[in-house]
């Protein structure tokens, strides 16, 4: 889609047109979907933050000044969202100091044995805690500093979740390449 049709578009949910909001939805609903999924335990979970953010989205839509990726604006509420969401479900639990975790990255060979769709599942199943920093954190690129701040946790934390969340991943990842290797399920 061009930018000047996007701006139409944009434009048009600022004056409160229906047709064009639906439009908008349809055009970044999946993208979107899957910044939420990361974040919630499951799909029920991601739609209910999707619904949200796009709540959100179209009540902020004056906020929008076109200084910047509109995508962007729009991912940055629904990662906002999630943690609103997180936050009002429980509160993160401090796991105190950092413990040393191997940082032992599983191999190309096993990482090939496992697609996109299943790794989504593997960070689901991690704890809320250590799900949202690694996502924060891994995906979308906040700084420790800049987690604690969002989550209301120490910086110290956010370091401690993020690597017991690594460590869980490549033990999650190894578990399932022992499995297809030895054809168990």
């Amino acid at each position: 889609m061009s930018e000047e049709v996007l701006n139409k578009l944009i434009e048009g949910c600022k004056a409160g047109e229906r047709r064009c909001q639906h439009k908008l939805y349809n055009l970044l609903t999946k993208k979107m979907y899957g910044v939420c999924l990361r974040y919630a335990k499951d799909s029920i979970e991601a739609e209910d933050i999707l619904q949200d953010g796009f709540i959100k989205v179209f009540t902020k839509m004056n906020q929008f000044s076109f200084s910047g990726s509109f995508e962007g604006w729009v991912r940055r509420i629904m990662v906002n969202t999630a943690l609103e969401y997180y936050r009002r479900s429980s509160k993160m639990h401090s796991v105190g100091e950092i413990e040393e975790a191997k940082d032992e990255l599983a191999s190309e060979e096993i990482m090939s044995n496992i697609n996109a769709q299943e790794l989504i599942g593997l960070i689901q199943s991690l704890p809320v805690g250590y799900r949202t920093v690694f996502n924060l954190y891994a995906i979308e690129g906040y700084s420790h500093k800049e987690i604690a701040g969002k989550l209301e946790v120490t910086e110290s934390t956010s370091k401690s979740q993020f690597a017991r969340a690594k460590v869980a991943l490549q033990g999650m990842i190894i578990k399932k390449d022992q499995n297809f290797k030895y054809g168990r399920s």
